[in-house]
């Protein structure tokens, strides 16, 4: 096993670890301190749980270990399926030391996360993501949610995990199209927050697409190091943390508006990305060089950067209008002011709006 890097989310009494490195699921102590009673319900889903639940459950001894593998994909990230955690944490007579430990992408994350939150008023739970874009953002911050057909993530709520175990080596088994779209959150951190690290991706994006293993645990780093500091800051997005869903208001829509089939949440955000940055040059914000340069590295990364056809602008703009970021009936969206620098606001000109969705179509 290689060495491993240890990261913190400074919140106080909640305050958590994130561990990452390659073979950790190799090394089952790092688990031990965060599992606090005698019960564990490992919850993964049908395309990771051949791969690794057996190594993880093995490696739990001592404890009372229950299982429960979940269909694989955004579109059952719903009230039923977190109800199936729900039937098994009580046929399994689990109390309120259990502890859940999340074990697959985002999807398994944020709804044992969510989960955990609500059985007996708030069990404690662990994030092992094994997506990258679960390694570098949806495991880290303590959103937990599920679907609605009519909106993305507007049932959950925000729940830290003890910590975070992030195994470099699962990324090994990531379909090269899982992969990629986790490089759009791994993007977007440059692009809202760390212009150097903009510029590192610009360099070394051709070793990113290789999974070269040190560019990779870089990557992964920078990418949970800005995320920790802005959560530390805000933890329950009342401000900067916003900033955080740049492309995620355009991207959200695009997947409602697909009913959360045809493309993946890192595939929607790309879009969305290039969507906001096309808003913010119009509005005169940006240049179009710097537009450009984020439009260039999304497309190496394979990447789609435009919202498909078929969603029309009064579509878009209905979707919009349920976003969690629209406050007293005003649509906010996270827009650039330069490229590294973000903002959320409400103060922009809706012909601009108009304009984007017009050509878009």
């Amino acid at each position: 096993m290689s060495t491993s890097i240890k990261l913190t989310v400074e919140l106080g009494e909640r305050s958590y670890p994130i561990i990452i490195g390659a073979g950790l699921l190799q090394a089952p102590g790092q688990l031990v301190p965060y599992i606090h009673g005698s019960q564990v319900l490992v919850v993964s889903n049908e395309t990771i749980a051949p791969y690794y639940l057996e190594l993880l459950t093995n490696a739990l001894v001592g404890c009372q270990v229950d299982t429960l593998i979940l269909p694989d994909g955004e579109k059952y990230k719903n009230l039923d399926t977190l109800n199936l955690i729900f039937d098994c944490l009580l046929e399994k007579r689990h109390n309120r030391t259990t502890t859940l430990i999340a074990l697959g992408g985002g999807v398994v994350g944020d709804m044992v996360g969510f989960a955990a939150a609500c059985y007996q008023r708030g069990v404690n739970f662990i994030q092992i993501p094994t997506t990258l874009l679960a390694q570098v953002d949806s495991s880290v911050g303590g959103k937990t949610a599920v679907n609605h057909p009519k909106g993305k993530n507007m049932i959950g709520a925000f729940y830290q995990p003890q910590c975070v175990l992030a195994d470099t080596s699962t990324l090994a088994t990531l379909p090269v199209r899982e992969y990629c779209a986790g490089l759009a959150e791994v993007v977007k951190y440059g692009v809202i927050a760390d212009v150097d690290f903009f510029n590192w991706l610009e360099e070394n994006i051709d070793a990113l697409l290789a999974r070269d293993p040190d560019t990779l645990a870089i990557a992964i780093k920078r990418s949970c190091e800005n995320k920790a500091k802005i959560v530390s800051q805000d933890e329950r997005e009342g401000g900067v943390r916003a900033i955080l869903n740049f492309g995620h208001t355009f991207g959200h829509a695009i997947e409602t508006a697909q009913f959360y089939c045809d493309w993946l949440h890192g595939e929607a955000v790309s879009a969305g990305m290039v969507m906001a940055a096309e808003l913010s040059r119009l509005l005169g914000w940006i240049s179009s060089e710097d537009k450009q340069r984020i439009e260039q590295l999304l497309i190496k990364c394979r990447l789609p950067i435009w919202a498909p056809k078929t969603i029309n602008g009064e579509t878009f703009m209905e979707l919009m209008s349920v976003d969690k970021k629209v406050l007293d009936g005003s649509l906010r969206l996270v827009l650039l002011k330069s490229l590294g620098q973000a903002v959320v606001t409400s103060d922009f000109d809706a012909k601009c709006l108009a304009q984007l969705l017009s050509d878009k179509e």
